[in-house]
């Protein structure tokens, strides 16, 4: 049973319908006390950054969620702003990111982007990713995914990149730390590889 978290920022229904399409449970928590049992969460996300991160406190989830996902090791996968907020902060907003990841959320950066490039970056991309991973689990060629993002990650390093794509420029596209993973894509859109990507992460993440 995987548990996604509803904090007025996600795509709830999408991401639930995907999973129950590949046989995979799952429940929607809405409150901290829904969080207590979860066996693997779901972040989900869009909209603006500091809106997420508001709405995770004044629903009195954080706390809990650190002692899910840091002392309890409990696997978790964000999704677009999910992932974002996985990180220190963001250059969309004033409030701290959860912090879990060393890595903060920065705008795309214009004027390295030519006339026919637009922020935000819309569409499908080829995404290559780390084969260490067991979230590219059976990926035998590189997958496309699509995505809606102004935003995107900047790693301290690259040991917790998951992978990449590119928009004028090479960004990262997905960031894993121990049992914490984050994508800035939409597999929940993203037909046959995102069906594939949400298997690994239910079945062997």
């Amino acid at each position: 049973m995987i548990t996604i978290i509803d904090y007025d920022a996600g795509n709830l229904k999408s991401v639930q319908n995907m999973l129950r399409s590949i046989g995979v449970d799952s429940k929607i928590a809405s409150t901290a006390g829904d969080l207590q049992n979860a066996a693997k969460l779901i972040l989900p996300g869009v909209g603006h950054f500091d809106f997420g991160m508001k709405n995770l406190t004044e629903r009195g989830m954080i706390d809990v969620l650190n002692e899910k996902v840091l002392e309890q090791k409990t696997p978790i996968l964000g999704i677009c702003l999910g992932a974002q907020l996985l990180t220190r902060g963001s250059d969309e907003g004033k409030l701290p990111g959860l912090g879990w990841v060393a890595a903060d959320t920065c705008c795309f950066d214009v004027a390295r982007l030519d006339d026919s490039l637009r922020v935000p970056h819309m569409g499908w991309a080829d995404t290559q990713f780390k084969s260490a991973s067991p979230l590219f689990d059976g990926f035998d060629e590189t997958p496309r995914f699509y995505y809606v993002h102004s935003y995107h990650i900047v790693c301290d390093d690259d040991s917790v990149e998951l992978c990449h794509a590119t928009h004028g420029y090479r960004f990262v596209a997905g960031v894993v730390h121990g049992n914490i993973a984050g994508v800035q894509f939409h597999p929940e859109k993203s037909h046959s590889f995102g069906k594939k990507l949400l298997a690994s992460f239910a079945q062997v993440f």
